[in-house]
Formats: structure tokens, sequence, C-alpha cells
């Protein structure tokens, strides 16, 4: 998990938090919890009930037909029925987004080195699939611009496709900018949900664009989750099935407050069937189509 480093929102809030609950307070009185709701569902197609499929992310694209974060594997994910793609994002030296999980390049390329300290030219001169297979030899490391660009040729379908975009570790309100100016420029602002373990980082995000949806990952829950994602203005969370297993009733809770939750990375039939059981709103897996094909056998059942 990604540290949280100190911003002058966050040292802004703690001055005012009592303010703020109370004026939330008052919001929710005067308006109820369907604000947030309509967002959260609108976004994830509904908030879902026990035993009710949610929609499926491909983590990193489908992982199970393509090397992660490139764009044959986002592709494939983009083209089938699940709902979302997930991907992460970097800034390279020059400040180029680009796809990419792990600080090094070193895993899922030839060359070696942190992202952040080579240039677009550098990042775009290194092979990102020979590892995966000789098939995707010489598969490039993609921009955040070919994702969105991808992401508008959707719009023109009748089931436009949704992207959940990681920030990898700390950003600054600049850098931040950087990618919502992006997806302003693409016009695809309706099928990004912008995310990170950094809440300082959601918080510049709000900064840079607070038309911009947002959604806390966390590897552990809060006492408060309602309250948690409320202070940050997402829209729900993304977190793993040990912490609602240690919090059973924290997907009613957040539903109950309008809000979403997302389970990540679910790859076996037993966590997609306890998944299913929880009323969870989506999966992120690295098998995408096999989940797919999952869901539909046991809705049949």
């Amino acid at each position: 998990m990604a540290t949280a480093r100190p911003s002058s929102l966050r040292v802004a809030r703690r001055g005012v938090i009592v303010s703020v609950l109370l004026c939330g307070l008052v919001v929710a009185i005067g308006l109820g919890p369907d604000t947030g709701k309509v967002e959260a569902a609108g976004l994830f197609g509904g908030l879902r009930a026990p035993g009710e499929a949610g929609f499926i992310a491909g983590h990193r694209g489908d992982r199970s037909t393509a090397p992660e974060n490139t764009m044959p594997a986002l592709q494939k994910a983009l083209d089938g029925p699940m709902g979302f793609v997930e991907t992460d994002i970097q800034l390279s030296r020059d400040k180029v987004p680009v796809l990419m999980h792990d600080t090094f390049v070193d895993r899922t390329t030839n060359g070696t080195g942190r992202v952040s300290d080579l240039t677009f030219r550098q990042l775009q001169a290194l092979d990102a699939g020979a590892w995966y297979s000789p098939a995707f030899q010489k598969t490039r490391i993609p921009t955040l611009e070919a994702l969105l660009s991808a992401l508008q040729a959707t719009l023109a379908t009748k089931h436009p496709k949704k992207a959940f975009l990681e920030l990898k570790g700390f950003w600054t309100v600049d850098e931040a900018r950087i990618v919502t100016d992006l997806v302003s420029a693409y016009d695809v602002g309706s099928l990004v949900i912008m995310t990170s373990f950094d809440t300082s980082t959601i918080d510049h995000v709000h900064e840079a664009d607070p038309a911009l949806p947002v959604a806390i990952i966390t590897s552990t829950l809060p006492k408060d989750p309602v309250g948690f994602a409320r202070l940050y203005g997402a829209v729900g969370l993304i977190t793993n099935h040990s912490a609602v297993e240690k919090d059973p009733w924290v997907v009613d809770r957040l539903h109950r407050a309008g809000l979403g939750i997302v389970l990540y990375t679910l790859n076996s039939k037993a966590a997609w069937s306890n998944a299913l059981g929880l009323g969870v709103d989506g999966i992120i897996t690295d098998k995408p189509n096999r989940l797919e094909r999952w869901l539909v056998a046991a809705s049949d059942r």
C-alpha cells in the first residue's frame, strides 16, 4: 500500500472536520442518501443485492490472454462482455502517463530501472510482451492516451465500457491534472473512475477535476467505511475479500448509504461464489472471460 503524504487539503480538513461533519449531517437530513446512490448506481450499473451478479473488471486488461497492461490485454477486455477494465498509471521522467503496475520495469519488459527515472522515449524502446509469449514480441508499454482513445471508441457502441484508472503512489495536484486533462480532452469523463490507495492523491484528483468520480482502494476497511468514503468524496470502496470477511455487514452499510463496493483480485470459483453471495457491485479479476462464463452458468442453475 502506498504511504499517504500530508497535503494542504488534508491539513485544512483537520481544522474544519467538525464543521464538515455537521454540514454533512444537514445535507443527509435534507437530501437523504439518494444523491450518492444515483452516482454510484449509475456508474456501477446499479447496486447489487446478495446473489445478484456484479460487473466484471479485467485486472490490467485480460492477463489470461495477453501481457498485462498492454493494449492487446486491455483491448481484449474492452472487446469482451465485461463492463470494466482496470489499469495502473505512472509518469515517465518527462511526465508522460503510461500504463505500468510495478515501480520498476524489470518484471514485464526487457529493460531495467524505475518507470519514473526513464523518459517516455526510453520506455517506448522496451519490449513489454516477449516475457509473456513470443507472439507478443515487440509489444510496447502503452500510453494512457492509447487506452482513452480505445474507451472513446466504445461510446459509439451499444454498451460503452468503463475503466478504473489507478494512480500508483503519491501524485501532486499538477501531476493529477495531467491525467484529468487527458480524460477531458478525450471526453470520456463518464467512462472513468479514478482510484488510488493514497488518500492525498484522491484529494488532488478532486482539486484537479472535481467532476471526476473517485474510489478509494484499501486492503483493510476503516471502522466507519461510509464516513471514510464520504469524507474523501468517493463513490465507493475497492477492497479484498478478507477485509469483507472481517466486516460482513459492510456491503449492506455501504449500499444503504448509496455507495458501491468492488472486490479485487478474485480468480477462483470459490472466491467468485463468495462474492456473488455478498452482493458486491463488481469483481476485479485476472480471468474476466472465465468469470463471465462462470456467471452465465451460475445463473442457469
